[in-house]
């Protein structure tokens, strides 16, 4: 672990910030990619912990990958899938996404991962499986083996996945090469996260795939067939580039990334959240510019949509001009780390006034006072840290290595926001 200092107080900011390419379409073209019926070429992919352990657990699986150069891989998937160990990390996107590659090879194939990983839910994912004919060892958490018999018949299956989105989008990325294809129903409570859904169903249909959303149901219906190959450029992540785009909220100045026209990522959800909290947003072609004075404003925010969030909208408002409140976001106790709790324990320390609810925080702003922010192994948890550093003097990150996570030089990028790298 690295502790670093987050920089305070830097004064107006004038920056324009590059953020690589999208972790979850990043995992989504190269599972895909993997299951294709030809090899191809993945353009901005990014390279960071969890795509590197990614590429690996694929790799393990048979796929091939050749470096391109320029941000270029080419991915080459197996004739047929091979069983062997896979390392998750901390990365859900691995623990639920590769488990169905798994199935489709002949032989056992053991998950496992970081201590942290273990706390994460996957047996909505992996009784899923089950229900489609998958025999699965250990099913209520890491580590547990698939072992895969060359085929998946397919067909029915209803899972909760109300703790995580991915639970569909893993089932959903491989439902094509069952037997019978896939019929899967929701059958909990809320949804969370619902873009990520849309971005997977997107990413599928674009490479041929006959996707069925039901009207009126959280169903959908993947008719059996082969994923065409294609050729793809991964675009930005908006939740990175979220975090950048919150500092003049707290510093004043204004901060300019890209910003894609058309995109299944929260993109309108995010811009409105920083408009709610005091932001002046102002898109132009390609890009966006978010504006600040130094003031946030309180707001009640419904982040259901976009619950990766959750940590950059709790560190605004912990210095807000009046209390605000976070809704719809109960499922991120479930994430890298139980986000609510963190979130809660390490703001209160620093002097301020967090609350859990059911589904979120409310929050009202006290005088922040210097300290150590723990980030739990999270690199939300450390981007909330790195926020909560432009408004309060002495504020320490615990551990800043972990956003290496889905930003390989957060640190970097952070000196040049504030006029220091």
């Amino acid at each position: 672990m690295t502790s670093a200092a987050a920089p305070a107080r830097p004064g107006p900011l004038r920056a324009t910030i590059v953020v690589p390419g999208s972790k979850s379409a990043t995992a989504r073209g190269y599972v895909l990619a993997a299951l294709a019926d030809a090899p191809s070429v993945l353009t901005g992919v990014l390279d960071a912990r969890d795509t590197r352990l990614m590429r690996a657990a694929l790799a393990t699986l048979g796929v091939g990958f050749t470096d391109l150069g320029g941000g270029a891989v080419r991915v080459s998937p197996p004739r047929r899938f091979q069983a062997g160990d896979v390392e998750v990390g901390l990365a859900g996107t691995i623990m639920r996404f590769v488990p169905p590659l798994a199935a489709l090879a002949d032989g056992p194939s053991r998950f496992d991962g970081d201590p942290e990983a273990r706390l994460r839910p996957v047996t909505p994912l992996l009784d899923g499986l089950a229900q489609a004919g998958v025999r699965i060892e250990h099913p209520e958490a890491l580590p547990f083996t698939v072992h895969g018999s060359g085929a998946v018949p397919g067909g029915r299956v209803r899972i909760d996945s109300s703790g995580s989105s991915q639970f569909v989008s893993g089932l959903l990325l491989a439902g094509a090469r069952f037997d019978a294809g896939l019929d899967l129903s929701h059958t909990g409570g809320a949804l969370p996260s619902r873009p990520h859904i849309e971005l997977t169903v997107a990413m599928l249909r674009d490479r041929g795939v006959q996707v069925e959303s039901v009207p009126g149901e959280d169903r959908w219906r993947v008719a059996p067939g082969p994923i065409g190959a294609r050729d793809e450029a991964i675009e930005p992540d908006l939740i990175n580039a979220a975090t950048f785009l919150a500092a003049p909220l707290l510093a004043g100045g204004a901060v300019t990334t890209a910003w894609p026209e058309h995109t299944v990522q929260a993109a309108d959800t995010i811009l409105d959240v920083l408009r709610r909290l005091g932001g002046d947003v102002r898109r132009s072609p390609g890009s966006v510019t978010v504006a600040g004075t130094g003031t946030v404003r309180g707001a009640d925010l419904d982040l259901s949509r976009a619950s990766e969030l959750t940590c950059i909208a709790a560190a605004l408002l912990a210095v807000a001009d009046a209390p605000g409140r976070i809704r719809g976001v109960g499922h991120v106790r479930g994430h890298e780390t139980d986000r609510l709790a963190a979130l809660e324990t390490e703001i209160n320390a620093l002097g301020g006034q967090v609350r859990q609810t059911e589904d979120g925080l409310a929050i009202t702003p006290a005088p922040l006072t210097s300290g150590v922010f723990g980030t739990y192994a999270d690199h939300r948890m450390a981007h909330a840290g790195a926020l909560l550093g432009l408004a309060v003097d002495g504020v320490t990150l615990d551990d800043v290595s972990c956003t290496t996570k889905t930003l390989p030089d957060f640190p970097g990028l952070w000196a040049q926001l504030v006029g220091r790298g």
